[in-house]
C-alpha cells in the first residue's frame, strides 16, 4: 500500500480559523469529526502525519496591541490558544480510534509532552499522529513559520496547508470570481506577488530546505487523501526547472 503513496511523511498544517465552522469563532464539533475522518484515510494508508495548528479561532496575537496588550504577551495568549485547540483535535482523533501525541514548545507536562525532535520522530516511527502545540514557543513567529520549522525538523515530504479555497490564486477567489488559481508557483514569486501562502519567514524556510509545499481545500472530502497518492490537487509552492 505505502509503494502507491507520493508523500510518506506529512506536517499538516490548518488555521485555527478553520475549526469555527459557521460558528463565527470557537470549535465546531462536525468540523473537528469531518477533519478526524480526513486524516484518518491517510493514516489508515501508513503515512506518518505531524500536525500544526493555529489559534485564531480564539485568539490572534497580532491584534494585541489594539487591546492594549504589548506583542509579546499577546503571542504568548495566541500560543496558548493553540494548545487549546491542539486539544480538541487530540480528543477528536482519539474519538477516531488514532494514536497521538501532544508535543508542546512550551512546557505544560500535565496536558502535553515538551518537544524534542528526536522524540517527535520516533513517535511518528510508531505510527502515532504528533500534534505540535504552542508555535515555535517564541514571540513574533507565526503558526506558519512554526509549521515550516517542524516540517523541516521532522524531514518531512510535504507541508499540506488545509485552507477553505483549491489552492493559490492570484487575487482573493472570494472576492473576486475572475481569480486564476496556479497549478505551480515558486517561493519568490509568491513572495514577490505578496501572494499570502505563508508569511515571509516560512515561505524562506522552505525555499531553503527546499521543502514544497501544497496549498489545497481541506473541506473537500477526500482532498488529502488524493494529495497523498499524488494526485494533482491544489497549488505546490516549489523550486521550480
Amino acid at each position: 500500500m505505502e509503494n502507491e503513496l507520493k508523500y510518506k511523511r506529512i506536517l499538516l498544517k490548518l488555521s485555527g480559523e478553520s475549526l469555527m465552522g459557521e460558528k463565527g469563532s470557537g470549535i465546531d464539533p462536525q468540523i473537528l469529526n469531518f477533519f478526524s475522518e480526513e486524516i484518518k484515510k491517510v493514516h489508515e494508508l501508513g503515512v506518518q502525519i505531524g500536525i500544526v495548528i493555529g489559534g485564531g479561532n480564539i485568539y490572534r496575537g497580532l491584534n494585541a496591541a489594539e487591546q492594549g496588550i504589548d506583542r509579546v504577551t499577546g503571542d504568548h495568549m495566541g500560543m496558548l490558544a493553540t494548545m487549546i485547540n491542539s486539544l480538541a483535535l487530540q480528543n477528536a482523533l482519539e474519538n477516531h480510534g488514532m494514536f497521538t501525541r501532544l508535543m508542546s514548545a512550551i512546557k505544560m507536562e500535565q496536558i502535553a509532552e515538551p518537544y524534542i525532535r528526536r522524540r517527535a520522530v520516533r513517535h511518528l516511527e510508531k505510527g502515532r499522529i504528533v500534534i505540535f502545540g504552542a508555535g515555535t514557543g517564541n514571540p513574533y513567529f507565526s503558526t506558519d513559520t512554526a509549521a515550516s520549522l517542524r516540517a523541516v525538523e521532522i524531514e518531512a515530504d510535504v507541508i499540506l496547508k488545509g485552507t477553505r479555497v483549491d489552492g493559490v490564486y492570484d487575487a482573493d477567489p472570494e472576492k473576486n470570481p475572475e481569480a486564476m488559481m496556479y497549478r505551480e508557483i515558486h517561493y519568490l514569486e509568491v513572495l514577490n506577488k505578496n501572494l499570502r501562502v505563508m508569511d515571509l519567514t516560512a515561505i524562506s524556510l522552505c525555499q531553503e530546505n527546499n521543502l514544497e509545499i501544497k496549498v489545497f481545500n481541506m473541506n473537500v472530502p477526500d482532498n488529502l487523501l488524493k494529495i497523498v497518492k499524488g494526485e494533482e490537487i491544489g497549488t505546490s509552492v516549489k523550486e521550480l526547472d
